[in-house]
């Protein structure tokens, strides 16, 4: 298998086309190697189009997915990250080529180990993950200038919205299936929010969080 081929299909006829246009994020896409954040077993699939399975059940993110949501909170390099759902790594790591700092919660003990190993034998030493149940968020460490939940929830908690900088950024997939939004919301002042959904895709749902109460007849 041609990796540096294999890379550079998955830009160019999957993430460039789902209107991933920022020419860092596509840069940092073929240097940052997803490969290296694939378990062994599932190596050869490191560049399809599909979300591919973890240790306890859960998966990385489809690479479109991933892109896009990477260009939606439009990272500064001051800034500083909170990550839900470390995964393998692999989010971490973008995140933190664009960004001062990123901290990762995974409640999986497994997956927190994986993610941190990934991170040090890739060389990237300004991305922490902690094991931890990041539903609740990180407040004693925020305010923050940017959020991303990798995975879905039903709904995004206010808790995580107040630990927001003015200015700062959450990304998110919420909703249900069969069609979930991405949703990205800005801080624009102590108490008010900027909500857009600019596009729908589909997630596996991270846990502990809450879900919207549904409307019974």
């Amino acid at each position: 298998m041609n990796l540096e081929q294999a890379r550079f299909n998955m830009i160019e006829q999957q993430i460039r086309p789902w209107d991933v246009s920022d020419a860092d994020v596509l840069h940092l896409l073929s240097v940052v190697k997803r490969e290296d954040f694939v378990p062994l077993a599932h190596k050869a699939l490191a560049f399809v189009d599909m979300e591919i399975p973890l240790p306890g059940g859960q998966c990385m993110l489809a690479p479109r997915v991933e892109a896009r949501m990477l260009q939606d909170l439009a990272l500064h390099k001051h800034e500083i990250v909170l990550e839900v759902g470390a995964g393998s790594g692999y989010m971490a790591a973008l995140l933190a080529h664009r960004a001062r700092r990123v901290i990762s919660l995974e409640i999986n003990p497994e997956l927190a180990a994986l993610a941190h190993a990934n991170l040090q034998k890739t060389g990237v030493h300004n991305a922490e993950v902690r094991q931890a149940d990041g539903a609740a968020g990180l407040a004693s460490e925020g305010p923050f200038d940017a959020i991303l939940l990798s995975g879905s929830v039903g709904e995004v908690p206010h808790a995580l919205l107040g630990q927001l900088k003015i200015g700062g950024r959450l990304v998110a997939i919420v909703g249900d299936e069969p069609m979930m939004q991405a949703t990205v919301v800005t801080r624009s002042s102590q108490t008010d929010y900027r909500t857009t959904t600019p596009w729908d895709t589909v997630a596996q749902r991270l846990l502990n969080f809450p879900h919207p109460a549904s409307f019974t007849f």
